[in-house]
């Protein structure tokens, strides 16, 4: 069975689904918040201009997702990136919430079902933080991803390597 980069999974808080062109408008009333960034190695991604690069990146590369409250209303985005077969690996990235949904139990809900969909698949889930963004750190290590050194995005620039491996007990099966 091949890797689906865009599944539908939902939880009790939040939801994902594949992003879609039509969500531009309700993805960046959340991505103008310039607070969302300000640790991010893309300050200025809240403008308009640097947005519309990274939504139209975010649909071409065929594993983009937008992230859905309870309700169905878009809170963020995440993406599926870099499936890799013969590694059996697979990174998840590009993910940002609401400032709404910090804090609380939604990023870990949104990381446990995509790592989850993820362990159906592949032994190991890789995670790249930019090196200033502790925040995404934090929240990294709160669902259990180790760091486990560095390596270069995939826009060439060094990031902190996080990671989590398959558990030995864990069911492929559903």
């Amino acid at each position: 069975m091949p890797f689906d980069l865009q599944p539908v999974l939902r939880g009790d808080l939040v939801g994902v689904r594949p992003l879609r062109s039509a969500d531009f408008d309700e993805l960046y009333q959340v991505a103008r918040d310039p607070l969302i960034w300000e640790q991010h190695p893309v300050k200025d991604r809240y403008r308009y201009e640097v947005f519309t690069r990274f939504f139209a990146e975010s649909l071409a590369s065929g594993g983009a997702l937008a992230v859905t409250s309870a309700a169905g209303d878009i809170i963020g985005s995440s993406r599926f990136h870099g499936y890799d077969q013969w590694r059996s690996e697979v990174e998840i990235g590009w993910t940002f919430l609401a400032r709404s949904y910090w804090g609380g139990q939604a990023n870990g809900q949104l990381k446990t079902s995509m790592v989850g969909h993820a362990f159906r698949f592949v032994e190991r889930v890789v995670f790249l933080v930019g090196p200033d963004n502790r925040r995404s750190q934090r929240a990294l290590e709160k669902v259990g991803a180790v760091r486990v050194g560095s390596r270069p995005d995939a826009a060439g620039q060094d990031s902190a390597l996080f990671e989590m491996r398959r558990p030995a007990d864990f069911t492929t099966s559903g």
